[in-house]
């Protein structure tokens, strides 16, 4: 098998999830409860979002998700159960280039679907949770970066979604990850 490149959709998701994975194995047992930047949100609920909504999103493919603990009980657990079945998918160029009817945004290939779909919901809730639990997040700024210029130019219907709360106010000279986090109503 051909190892993929630094750019390729599988290494940018080993890099994203890798980061949210870390950032939830350091999370102390008491800290799950702490409030999330997410308003009525806790850290441990970032996860549950993670977990319940990626497999209803991209199951629609056929994908089987590998049963994992449950987010009660092991969120880590819950979390990276869900993170190794999309690696194991963008790993398979037969699977990842499967395609299915992703609901609005129509019929994508797996692969660019957990880009499209997964990949930034997974970076953004990475800085949600080490915010919520004190952790520093060294978020990925090349995917912050494409992330920031897909979403811009569809401003005003990101926030007319509901998915976002009004831009929050970056400096000027922010690095991109911080603009993107302003840009999804984030302080």
């Amino acid at each position: 098998m051909e190892t993929p490149s630094e750019d390729s959709p599988a290494e940018r998701f080993r890099r994203v999830a890798g980061t949210f994975t870390s950032l939830a194995a350091a999370v102390p047992t008491d800290g799950w409860s702490r409030p999330a930047p997410c308003a009525g949100w806790t850290a441990h609920d970032i996860v549950r979002h993670l977990v319940d909504w990626v497999p209803a999103v991209i199951g629609r493919s056929g994908l089987a998700f590998t049963p994992g603990p449950g987010v009660d009980d092991d969120p880590v657990g819950a979390w990276t159960a869900v993170a190794d079945t999309l690696q194991g998918a963008l790993d398979d160029p037969a699977v990842a280039a499967r395609t299915f009817d992703a609901g609005p945004p129509g019929e994508l290939r797996i692969d660019t679907a957990i880009g499209m779909l997964v990949l930034g919901d997974v970076l953004v809730h990475s800085w949600d949770l080490a915010t919520a639990t004190g952790q520093q997040a060294d978020l990925d700024q090349a995917v912050a970066a494409g992330m920031l210029a897909g979403m811009e130019p569809i401003d005003e219907l990101l926030r007319t979604s509901g998915h976002y709360g009004p831009r929050a106010p970056a400096d000027a000279d922010a690095d991109v990850v911080s603009r993107l986090i302003a840009f999804t109503g984030r302080d």
